[in-house]
């Protein structure tokens, strides 16, 4: 038999708890709303998102998309924000493909950028994962995540008052050969193009030590670490970082595999660090997921998948429950994004 066509049936017997409504309202803030993440929901009726995020308990949304491109930033506005503007917040983004136009100067001119964006709307700034792997500078060189030319950007960010959420990097193992020894050796076989090897690509620990210089020397603007701050694998890093930088805050979107793969360390990060974490999806407005990510915030719930599939999709393990008392709950869901989004209840 292929280990492609293992898919083993646990024979644990084990409660399945079905949470159909959160226990407090929720601000999703990290997910899409746009083809190829979003479910194109740019393309359907505002009405119907409504709908979808009513049955899920989520109040209020922040939309990633609008970082592709300012033509998109504008039609997102128009078409969610403009319907429901107490529901959405969207997010602008850097063209980094215009580096070689302004040469040393780039950081400036993506700063006055932003700057426009969020003249025309945006409440936030998105940095995607090609930045530390693919992004270059007018010389052809790998443009480092902690590049001083950057600094205009980051700084622009805090002077408007607006977060940085930023994705660098990606699962450790991304960054492994893709051997016997690489617990997402399926993953990559299905994906090569997901795989980071250095060389060429620079280490994992550099990129995300980048991340955490940045978030450090510029600590008048607030960060977002997306899916537990780059680094879901290692709790005692991400806590290290969210200790050294006050303006440093985390999302744990589509990485509750990892956290619930170890639960005793993830419910103690949850309870130390409960006013600086995000509650986010990254699925789209997704109800099975939401109420799966519910599963696993709010039971003790054990071994169970953790998306919404036959099989894990990440890695052949499970997850366990958090059990999350009910004043981080809060914080979680809604209290958090609620002060550094302005959305009152």
């Amino acid at each position: 038999m292929l280990l492609s066509d293992f898919k083993p049936r646990s024979k644990l017997v084990t409660r399945t708890t079905l949470v159909e409504r959160p226990r407090f309202p929720v601000i999703d803030a990290h997910n899409h709303l746009a083809e190829p993440f979003g479910g194109g929901w740019d393309q359907r009726p505002t009405s119907e998102l409504l709908d979808t995020l009513d049955q899920a308990g989520v109040v209020a949304y922040v939309d990633l998309d609008g970082g592709w491109g300012e033509d998109l930033l504008h039609r997102h506005l128009d078409h969610f924000k403009n319907a429901a503007p107490e529901r959405f917040r969207i997010f602008g983004g850097v063209d980094w493909e215009r580096w070689p136009e302004h040469g040393d100067g780039f950081g400036e001119w993506a700063a006055a950028r932003f700057r426009e964006q969020a003249r025309r709307g945006a409440e936030g700034l998105k940095i995607w994962k090609p930045f530390g792997l693919h992004v270059r500078d007018q010389h052809g060189a790998l443009v480092a995540v902690d590049d001083p030319r950057l600094d205009p950007l980051w700084a622009t960010a805090g002077e408007l008052g607006l977060p940085v959420l930023v994705h660098v990097a990606d699962p450790v193992a991304f960054f492994d050969p893709i051997d016997e020894t690489n617990e997402r050796w399926e993953e990559l076989g299905g994906h090569p193009e997901w795989s980071f090897p250095s060389p060429p690509f620079p280490p994992f620990l550099d990129i995300v030590n980048g991340f955490a210089a940045v978030v450090a020397r510029h600590s008048a603007t607030t960060f977002i670490g997306a899916h537990v701050g780059c680094y879901a694998e290692n709790l005692a890093w991400v806590g290290a970082v969210l200790d050294h930088c006050p303006n440093f805050h985390i999302d744990f979107s589509a990485r509750i595999g990892e956290l619930g793969r170890q639960p005793y360390s993830s419910r103690r990060f949850f309870l130390k660090y409960a006013d600086r974490i995000l509650f986010g999806l990254d699925a789209g407005p997704d109800l099975p997921n939401y109420r799966l990510y519910y599963r696993f915030l709010e039971t003790d719930d054990e071994y169970f998948n953790y998306n919404d599939s036959e099989a894990p999709l990440q890695g052949r393990w499970h997850a366990c429950g958090l059990y999350l008392p009910d004043d981080v709950l809060r914080k979680v869901y809604f209290d958090n994004a609620a002060r550094m989004f302005d959305i009152k209840r």
